[in-house]
């Protein structure tokens, strides 16, 4: 079954899917957004050190959206506003990625693979390190649901119970490195933000519950996958950015369908 590379890029997009679900919930209730941006765009420079140093990307990748995550979380709060600290830092790291993977000489990179993904290049390996990675972030995230889901609604709240917010967000920031490293190959550091964010925010409207909606990102995200890279293979287009296309399309129609329903009600 895993001979066959589209069956191998599904499975790919589906692990990528799972991983972010609950994840980019907890990036929508806090308004992360541009944090899994900035997080993403160091991957670069992550790659470039693998490259250099003859590392697995993975590791390079995690452990350089890990020190920029970290960055983020030490700075905030110490007289930067958050919106400049994310653009200073995710476009800066992003410009010293490219210069340092230019400098790598005997390498032959294909840079937009890594800007944009190249899905339908996953190989076993691939897959073994996206469902690793996969079930990692989701373990965390189940491990830590409530604890993360107090801190979410009410940092006091969460003193009062004997939690740590601070903690909290540290295991968010590592969750969220782990799954920009595994999300690379399917659809590039441009467009990781993107499967956070828009798989969950098209669940918003539809779930009842935190849990709900954290399910029904997994599913809006399997189905953006599939059906983008069957679009992509019907069409002849870029199979990441299909992925992204799919996901808007849904975020829009279960909008609409909500507003609908309410102007109705």
């Amino acid at each position: 079954m895993l001979d066959d590379f589209m069956t191998r890029a599904m499975l790919a997009g589906v692990g990528v899917a799972f991983a972010a679900a609950p994840l980019g919930c907890f990036v929508v209730w806090r308004r992360m957004a541009y944090f899994g941006d900035a997080t993403a765009h160091a991957a670069i420079l992550g790659i470039a050190f693998a490259l250099a140093f003859e590392l697995s990307i993975f590791v390079g990748a995690t452990a350089v959206a890990l020190v920029m995550a970290l960055t983020v979380t030490y700075l905030s709060g110490r007289g930067y506003a958050m919106d400049t600290l994310l653009g200073v830092l995710a476009h800066s790291a992003l410009a010293f990625g490219l210069v340092a993977v230019s400098f790598l000489s005997g390498v032959r990179i294909d840079l937009m693979a890594y800007l944009f993904g190249d899905i339908l290049a996953v190989s076993r390996t691939d897959l073994v390190v996206i469902w690793g990675g996969a079930a990692m972030v989701v373990a965390l995230i189940l491990w830590r649901w409530s604890a993360l889901l107090t801190s979410t609604l009410n940092e006091e709240l969460a003193y009062a119970s004997g939690l740590n917010p601070k903690r909290e967000q540290l295991i968010l920031t590592v969750a969220l490195a782990i799954t920009v490293a595994v999300a690379i190959k399917v659809v590039g550091v441009l467009l990781i933000a993107a499967m956070l964010i828009i798989p969950a925010a098209a669940a918003r409207g539809l779930a009842r519950t935190p849990e709900a909606m954290a399910g029904i990102a997994a599913i809006i995200g399997a189905i953006s996958a599939i059906a983008g890279l069957q679009g992509a293979y019907v069409f002849d287009t870029p199979a990441g950015p299909s992925i992204v296309c799919v996901a808007a399309i849904l975020f829009t129609g279960l909008n609409l369908i909500g507003w609908r329903n309410g102007a109705g009600a």
